[in-house]
């Protein structure tokens, strides 16, 4: 794994630098990560956090940290605290174990990883790599 705060604890948002944008994904504890991942033809995963508008649909999934951040830099990154008050974590992890293996639907622009993420733990969905 790349360098980047290592220290998530269950709830926390973990921000992954994949080059021109950010992955985004919820650490759930004993390693796990739980994620939007979006997929390719004949339902095949692209690679986590493949950027597309084409697709349209979006699987979650639990996988751990390394496997999903792989050679990235990456950090926890809990950045809206300061606007939004987080979820229990119980509640939050609890939602969150919820969506594990469904399929959502996915939009760059409002149904990213991001949104899914700040969705879990502040139960609204935000994503600042769009509105910028």
């Amino acid at each position: 794994m790349a360098s980047g705060k290592r220290d998530p604890k269950p709830g926390d948002l973990i921000e992954i630098k994949r080059g021109v944008y950010q992955h985004w994904a919820l650490y759930l504890g004993d390693g796990y990560v739980i994620h939007v991942t979006t997929e390719g033809k004949a339902g095949a995963a692209w690679q986590a956090g493949s950027v597309t508008i084409l697709t349209k649909r979006a699987k979650v999934k639990k996988q751990l940290l390394k496997d999903v951040v792989g050679t990235d830099d990456w950090e926890v990154n809990n950045k809206y605290d300061c606007s939004y008050t987080p979820l229990p974590v119980k509640e939050i992890i609890k939602q969150a174990e919820s969506y594990i293996d469904r399929e959502l639907p996915y939009d760059l622009l409002s149904k990213n990883s991001e949104h899914f993420v700040t969705m879990l733990r502040y139960s609204k969905r935000v994503s600042e790599q769009v509105s910028n």
